[in-house]
Order: C-alpha cells, then sequence, then structure tokens
C-alpha cells in the first residue's frame, strides 16, 4: 500500500500535536533545567550574597546640607528649619524639603556644620555601563547599516572599481579578529585622528558588523528573481529605480532575521570595548566583582541585562516581520 490519496477520495488534513500536552511538556523541561540549576548552585561551596547587587545598579546618594554661617536654628510648626546668622539676624537659610535632620531648636550651629540630608537615586555603575552598551550599540548599529547597505550595492555594482574595493573591504575585515581591530583604531587611528575612546569604539563596531551586514544585504538582494530587474527596466525604470523602489523592498523583508543576529552579535561584541578602557556592562561588572567579591551574583546579573538588550531586540525585529506580512 502506498500512501498516496485515492483519486475520488477527500484529501485528510495533517493531525496538529496537542497544544497542551506539548507545553505541559515544555514547562517540566523548564522546571527540571531551573532545578537542575539550583541543585547545583547548592552543591558549590558559595555564599550567595544576592544583596549587595543592588546597590550597584540603583542607590541612594546621600546630598549634605550645611551651614554657610554661624547662627542659631529655628524649626516652625511646618517643619522648616531655619538657620539665623548670630550678628545679622537678617541673613538667614531655609530648607523645607529634607528627609533627615541632625540639628534641633535653639542649636547653636558654625560654618560648615551639617543640618540635614537628603537623599536622591542615582544610578549605579551596572546602570551607568547598561548605558553606556545600550548607546553603544545603537550608534553603531546606524553606522553598520549605513555602510553595510553601501558595501552590499557596491559588491553588486557592475563598476569593477566599487565590486573590487567593496570585496577587499568585506574579506579585510571578516578576516581579522575585532579585538585586533580595535586596538588598530584606538592605538593607530586613533592616535592619527586624535579619537575619543567612544569614538573609536563605534568606529570599530561599525567597520566590522557593516561587513557582515554588507554580505546579508548582498545575498538578500540576489535572492530576489532577475525577472524583478528586467520587469522594472521593461516599464522605462532605470536601474537606480528599479533598485530602490522593486528589489530592495523585497530583499529588506528577506534580511531582517539574518540582520537581527548580527545586530544581536554587535550588542554582545561591544564588550571589547573594555579593553580600550570604555566602561562599558562588562567592565563595570568587573570593576563591582573587585570590590564585592561575588563574582556569580555580578556575572549571573551582567548576563541577564544582556539577555534583556537582545531579547528587546529580537522582539522589536519581530514585530517588524509581522507589520510588512500584513502588509503583503
Amino acid at each position: 500500500m502506498t500512501g498516496k490519496p485515492v483519486k475520488g477520495q477527500p484529501l485528510q488534513m495533517e493531525k496538529q500535536p496537542n497544544q497542551i500536552l506539548w507545553n505541559l511538556v515544555f514547562a517540566a523541561l523548564l522546571l527540571l533545567l531551573g532545578l537542575g540549576i539550583y541543585k547545583s548552585s547548592q552543591a558549590i561551596d558559595y555564599i550567595w550574597r544576592w544583596d549587595r547587587i543592588p546597590q550597584y545598579i540603583l542607590y541612594q546618594a546621600p546630598e549634605e546640607l550645611r551651614a554657610e554661617f554661624d547662627g542659631n536654628i529655628e524649626v516652625n510648626d511646618k517643619g522648616q528649619l531655619t538657620l539665623v546668622n548670630e550678628y545679622d539676624s537678617s541673613e538667614q537659610m531655609s530648607f523645607t524639603d529634607y528627609q533627615e535632620i541632625a540639628v534641633f531648636e535653639g542649636d547653636l550651629i558654625f560654618e560648615g556644620d551639617l543640618l540635614a540630608t537628603n537623599y536622591q537615586w542615582q544610578p549605579g555603575p551596572i546602570a551607568t555601563g547598561l548605558w553606556m552598551t545600550i548607546k553603544l550599540s545603537l550608534v553603531s548599529i546606524v553606522f553598520a547599516i549605513v555602510l553595510g547597505a553601501l558595501a552590499g550595492l557596491a559588491r553588486i555594482s557592475p563598476n569593477p572599481a566599487l565590486r573590487h574595493m567593496a570585496t577587499v573591504y568585506v574579506e579585510l575585515v571578516r578576516g581579522t579578529p575585532l579585538l585586533v581591530q580595535i586596538f588598530i583604531v584606538y592605538f593607530f587611528i586613533g592616535t592619527v585622528l586624535d579619537l575619543e575612546r567612544f569614538t573609536a569604539g563605534v568606529v570599530a563596531l561599525s567597520v566590522f558588523t557593516g561587513a557582515y551586514v554588507a554580505e546579508i544585504i548582498r545575498a538578500g538582494i540576489e535572492s530576489i528573481s532577475r525577472g524583478q530587474m528586467e520587469a522594472g527596466r521593461s516599464l522605462g525604470m532605470s536601474r537606480s529605480m528599479t533598485m530602490r523602489y522593486i528589489i530592495l523592498p523585497q530583499a529588506f523583508k528577506r534580511v531582517l532575521p539574518p540582520l537581527a543576529g548580527q545586530f544581536i552579535n554587535l550588542i554582545k561584541d561591544s564588550s571589547l570595548v573594555s579593553v580600550i578602557s570604555l566602561t562599558d556592562l562588562t567592565k563595570a561588572g568587573r570593576e563591582v566583582v573587585s570590590v564585592t567579591f561575588s563574582p556569580f551574583e555580578v556575572w549571573f546579573s551582567i548576563a541577564l541585562l544582556y539577555l534583556l538588550l537582545t531579547a528587546t531586540l529580537s522582539w522589536l525585529v519581530r514585530r517588524m516581520e509581522v507589520k510588512y506580512a500584513v502588509r503583503d
């Protein structure tokens, strides 16, 4: 017996898997994974101190309010703190917005004495490093897209000079490690052009990622049928107009997933800029480890923040894919 349908008989629909059952299987696997991680953490001789981490992400910085002259303290019914100059009662200092008071009614105060303290939320080193990573990645992604698009179009250009230059750029950059390129950009090119650390980091990441973006864009364009170009030319459109209005919109939708993967790699590769003393998320993590002596807690937190960044980028790209699919 063969599996071919008999003429005159209706085609049978393929049986769909039980969604509830397989979701339960997935949940069970996640539970087993979590249990395995928990048992592993209990097996090692290590004291977990997660309470040390939050203060390096966000903390309350004290702002001290000190006396500018000698005087006496007066406190009214509303809690307003007033320092009256001992020698000139017309000169006063008043405070209403404070969280901790260090003096009392009638106290004799000398210049420089602490009167009260306020606390303001400030970003810790991990939050500061996270912001540097976000800023570095976003700027590098923009320049990588521009550089990669130009190089990708040059790779398929009929002009041999442009085509060969783009090929040399792509092969040279993809054939050398990013770490080496960062050193070359910062210590050689940066010294000649007097580049700042942030600028050097953006240049290195943009040039490196741009080479891969160029190949992704080239492959996306070449995946479009040649008949599309011929159809555009037959309608009287120039080669550039056909590329802009017909080829590139179709290629863009096809290259979104690989571009997302490449930009996720860029976010993770940005950790290498710490070698030029740029305080990104990874360098901030090393500094916190040296202070807290809690390497596992710090690096798990750093990994979670990187995961948050990459997951957000993946979600945005997925939304773009759905948006363009609906338009079709």
